[in-house]
C-alpha cells in the first residue's frame, strides 16, 4: 500500500474528531438534527484548521443512506464514495482554477439536473474567493433560489475578498485557529500509531510552528519523523533544520548585559557560521524578547508565550525592566525591517546584539521624571540632603601693585581730583545685588549633558553637548545651538530638558531653544521685515552684514 501522509490519514471522517470547532459542530450537528438544513454554506478561516474536511462531513451526513444525521455511518456506498472522493453527487471544485464566467454556467446548468444517487447534490467551492466579478454575479440567483436538492458549500481563507451579495445568502461559520494543546494532543497521538517516541519539548516546539493550523502541524511532524527515526527530539530538530536555540540566545543576551560585547559577538558568529540565517537570527531574537515582555506582565499561558515560562531564563526576566524588554523588541523588529535594504545584513545584526549592553541604562522619560520628582520630594520631607561639591578657590596670582590701575583711572583722568574722589566713593559705596548678577550658566553644561545622556532618550545627550552658550534674559532662559536638528530635539523634550534645569540650577522660569542663525538675526529690524513679508524665516546671516 502507498505511503499516506498524516494529514490525509488523520482527516476526521466524523465531526466528534474536528479539533478546536466545537462553535461549528455543534451548531452544523443542531441544524441537521431539527431539520434546518440551508441552502447554502460558506466555511471561512485560515488554513489548515478544517474547512474542507468540514464541508466533506457535512455532505456525508446530509447523504448518508440512515440520514439526514449528525452521525453518518461511513460504511455506506454514499459514505464510503465521499471519503475517496469519487461520488458523482458531491462534486468539489476548485476555485483558483475555476474562475471564469464560463465554469459557472456549467454550474448553472448542472444544478437542473438532480442527483443520480443521493438525496441531495451538493457543489463544494475551495477558495471561492477567487472567482472573477462576474462569475459571481453569475451564481447570484442560483445561489439564492436553487433547486430543493442542491446545497453548495463555499470555503475560503479570504473572506473580505467575498463579496457582500453571495455572503448574504448564505450561511457563515467562521473557524478558529486550534489551540496549542489540541496539536499537540493529535501529534501525540500520530506517534502512537506510528511507534514514534517523542520529546515533550520537541511536540511543543512543532505545535508552535504550526501557529493553530493542524495540517501544517502534520506537514512538520512528517518532515521531522523522516530524519528522527523512531525517537524525536528537540536537540534533533535544531541540529537538522539549523534552528537556534532558545539557550543560545539567553546566553548571547546574558553575556552582553554582562558587558562583555566580544564574548556575545563570538557566540553569534559561531551560530551564524552554522548556516543559519540572520533573518532566522532575528525573528528568534523577536519572539524571545517578546516572551519575556509578555512574562514580565504576568502572562502565564503557554499559547501565548509561544514557550513554557520555566524554560525563560530567570536572572534576565529580573534584570531588565518591561520599558527595557519592550526597547528590545522594538529595535529588532525595527532590523528586520531595515536588512532588506543594508549593505550587510549581518553587520546590522551584529550591532544590534553589541547595543544589548547598554540595555540596562535604558529608562523612559516618564520613569526619570517620576524619579526626579521622588527626590525633590525627599529632599523636602528631609529624608534627603544635597550636598553641593564646592569647587577649589584658583590659586592666587601675585600681582604688581605700581602697575595695578587706579578705580576710574581712564575716565576721571581730566577731572579735578576732588570730583574724581567724589566720583570714587559713590562708585564704591554703591551696593552690589550678587542674585542680580550674571550667573555663569555655562558651567552647568557638563552636569545637563550628563543626566540627558542617562536619561535613555535617543540622542538628547549629543544635542545638549551642542549646546554653544546659555544665555538669561527678562527671567527666561535660552538655549542656544547650532544645528536645527539639536533644536528640534530640544524643543520635542522641552519638558524634561527644563525639569533637568530646575533640579541642577534650581532656575524655574521658561526655557527656551534657538538657532545660532536666529539668535544673530535679532535686532534686525530689516531683515525681520522682509522675513513677514514673505512669510519666511531667517535661517542665516552673513555676521558682516
Amino acid at each position: 500500500m502507498a505511503y499516506e501522509v498524516t494529514a490525509t490519514r488523520k482527516r476526521p471522517q466524523v465531526f466528534e474528531k474536528l479539533v478546536g470547532q466545537e462553535f461549528v459542530v455543534s451548531t452544523i450537528e443542531n441544524a441537521i438534527e431539527s431539520g434546518r438544513i440551508a441552502h447554502a454554506y460558506l466555511f471561512s478561516g485560515p488554513r489548515g484548521v478544517g474547512k474542507t474536511s468540514s464541508a466533506r462531513l457535512l455532505a456525508k451526513a446530509l447523504n448518508c443512506k440512515e440520514g439526514p444525521t449528525a452521525h453518518p455511518c461511513g460504511v455506506c456506498d454514499s459514505c464510503q464514495e465521499i471519503t475517496k472522493g469519487s461520488s458523482v453527487d458531491v462534486i468539489e471544485i476548485d476555485g483558483a482554477s475555476n474562475t471564469s464566467v464560463n465554469d459557472v454556467r456549467i454550474i448553472k446548468d448542472e444544478v437542473l439536473f438532480p442527483p443520480q444517487a443521493s438525496r441531495y447534490k451538493i457543489y463544494i467551492i475551495d477558495e471561492v474567493h477567487m472567482l472573477s466579478n462576474s462569475a459571481f454575479n453569475a451564481l447570484l440567483k442560483t445561489i439564492e433560489e436553487p433547486p430543493e436538492y442542491i446545497i453548495f458549500i463555499f470555503a475560503t481563507t479570504e473572506l473580505q475578498k467575498v463579496p457582500a451579495t453571495i455572503r448574504s445568502r448564505c450561511q457563515q461559520f467562521h473557524f478558529q485557529l486550534i489551540g496549542l494543546e489540541d496539536i499537540k494532543g493529535c501529534l501525540k497521538e500520530a506517534c502512537q500509531e506510528m511507534n514514534i517516541q517523542a520529546d515533550e519539548d520537541a511536540l511543543f516546539w512543532i505545535a508552535k510552528e504550526a501557529a493553530g493550523s493542524m495540517r501544517d502541524a502534520y506537514t512538520l511532524f512528517d518532515q521531522v519523523a523522516s530524519f528522527s527515526g523512531d525517537h524525536i527530539t528537540l536537540q534533533g530538530i535544531k541540529d537538522k533544520l539549523g534552528l537556534v536555540g532558545q539557550d543560545q540566545i539567553a546566553s548571547i543576551v546574558t553575556t552582553s548585559l554582562s558587558g562583555n560585547r566580544k564574548g556575545a559577538l563570538e557566540e553569534l558568529s559561531s551560530i551564524l557560521s552554522k548556516g543559519v540565517s540572520v533573518e532566522q537570527c532575528i525573528r528568534d531574537f523577536s519572539d524571545f524578547f517578546r516572551s519575556l515582555l509578555l512574562a514580565k506582565s504576568g502572562v502565564d499561558s503557554e499559547e501565548i508565550l509561544n514557550t513554557r515560562k520555566e524554560d525563560l531564563p530567570s536572572g534576565i526576566l529580573d534584570a531588565l525592566t518591561g520599558t527595557q524588554m519592550e526597547a528590545a523588541l522594538r529595535a529588532f523588529l525595527q532590523t528586520y525591517r531595515e536588512i532588506r535594504y543594508s549593505l550587510s545584513p549581518r553587520f546590522e545584526l551584529e550591532l544590534i546584539v553589541s547595543r544589548l549592553s547598554s540595555l540596562p541604562f535604558l529608562t523612559s522619560p516618564q520613569e526619570l521624571v517620576k524619579k526626579l520628582e521622588d527626590m525633590k520630594a525627599d529632599i523636602a520631607a528631609g529624608r534627603a540632603t544635597v550636598v553641593k561639591e564646592i569647587q577649589s578657590a584658583p590659586p592666587a596670582v601675585p600681582v604688581n601693585r605700581e602697575e595695578e590701575p587706579r578705580p576710574f583711572e581712564c575716565a576721571h583722568s581730566a577731572m579735578p581730583e576732588a570730583e574724581a574722589d567724589v566720583c570714587t566713593e559713590e562708585a564704591q559705596e554703591e551696593p552690589v545685588d550678587e542674585e542680580s548678577s550674571v550667573r555663569d550658566w555655562n558651567s552647568f553644561k557638563d552636569e545637563l549633558v550628563r543626566l540627558a545622556e542617562e536619561s535613555g532618550i535617543f540622542t538628547l545627550g549629543n544635542c545638549m553637548a551642542e549646546v554653544r552658550r546659555i544665555e538669561e534674559k527678562d527671567g527666561s532662559l535660552a538655549l542656544v545651538t547650532g544645528t536645527s536638528y539639536s533644536k528640534r530635539q530640544l524643543d520635542e523634550n522641552r519638558q524634561f530638558v527644563s525639569q533637568i534645569i530646575r533640579d541642577v540650577t534650581g532656575f524655574d522660569g521658561k526655557v527656551t531653544v534657538l538657532l545660532e542663525e536666529e539668535r544673530k538675526a535679532e535686532g534686525n529690524p530689516l531683515l525681520e521685515r522682509v522675513a513677514k513679508a514673505f512669510r519666511g524665516q531667517i535661517v542665516h546671516q552673513n555676521p558682516e552684514s
